[in-house]
């Protein structure tokens, strides 16, 4: 896979070097963007790629996301790519805070979501110190109340629920969906990145993708594997805290594998709204599965 990752810049990988110190937690703040502009449709005649989840996929600096990186694989004469991601966020707060809903007014028949969730899902339900974030750990319709620290009450349901109603509800615009498994944790063991979420949020993942008809993209695999061949020394580089967020290097690491992925695919079949760089990265079909036609 070394094409994947030759438009890596050697000064990317020496600032990640020296202006990232590792740090001895992995802090996960909710991000308040309420004095920024989301990222807008620049041409409304064009289709539009969305891209919704955490902090992996939008960060502040010096953090970085991989949905941030994403654009310049793009040709913007033929499509647009809205990064909506933000900080903080899980399956449950992105839909209870109201940017699905806003995604959703905006979305129209011929667009694309890409959506990855699952950091943030993590933790208990109910915990206040998991400040309302976590999903029931589950895939199933069961549910819970509780009330939020906010003062109101919520009907909470598993994260494969949510997962499955961003699916459905993009499906209804005439949007395809492209689910993405949630990017992997730096761990490690004995030269092998440790996969603990692979039979809880990765699964519940494909599985809702398998049920909405939507694409799949298994980037904890696909990257873990990239991680090993890449080697411990320098996957450190690509991160800018304990183990989960990214350095620039890292979020450009992560988002050329999200288009090897891409590319594995057969439908949607997106090469014809990649720039010549996205349509360098070799395809990484192995890790995919289609979006029912």
């Amino acid at each position: 896979m070394k094409k994947i990752f030759a438009v890596i810049s050697l000064g990317l990988l020496a600032l990640s070097l020296s202006g990232f110190a590792q740090t001895k937690d992995d802090a996960r703040p909710i991000v308040d963007d309420s004095k920024e502009t989301p990222d807008k449709i620049r041409d409304p005649k064009l289709p539009t790629l969305f891209i919704v989840g955490d902090s992996t996929l939008k960060s502040n600096a010096p953090l970085r996301g991989w949905g941030q990186e994403l654009g310049q694989f793009f040709n913007f004469d033929k499509i647009n790519v809205v990064n909506r991601a933000i900080g903080g966020r899980s399956s449950r707060t992105f839909q209870y805070e109201g940017r699905w809903e806003k995604v959703l007014s905006e979305l129209k028949k011929g667009d694309f979501v890409i959506i990855q969730f699952g950091h943030n899902d993590v933790g208990k339900y109910n915990d206040p110190a998991a400040k309302d974030r976590p999903a029931l750990h589950s895939e199933g319709d069961e549910t819970a109340e509780v009330t939020r620290l906010d003062g109101k009450t919520e009907t909470v349901h598993s994260f494969g629920w949510y997962m499955r109603k961003y699916g459905n509800d993009a499906k209804a615009k005439g949007a395809t969906v492209i689910f993405c498994s949630m990017v992997p944790h730096k761990d490690w063991d004995n030269g092998k990145i440790i996969r603990k979420e692979s039979e809880t949020f990765v699964k519940w993942t494909a599985n809702a993708a398998q049920a909405t008809g939507a694409a799949f993209i298994n980037l904890n695999e696909m990257i873990a594997l990239e991680f090993e061949k890449t080697g411990m020394e320098k996957v450190a580089t690509f991160f800018g805290d304990a183990r989960t967020h990214s350095t620039p290097a890292g979020a450009l690491f992560n988002a050329q594998i999200v288009i090897a992925g891409l590319r594995g695919l057969s439908n949607p079949k997106l090469d014809k709204y990649l720039s010549d760089k996205g349509k360098s990265i070799e395809k990484m079909p192995k890790y995919v599965f289609n979006a029912k036609k």
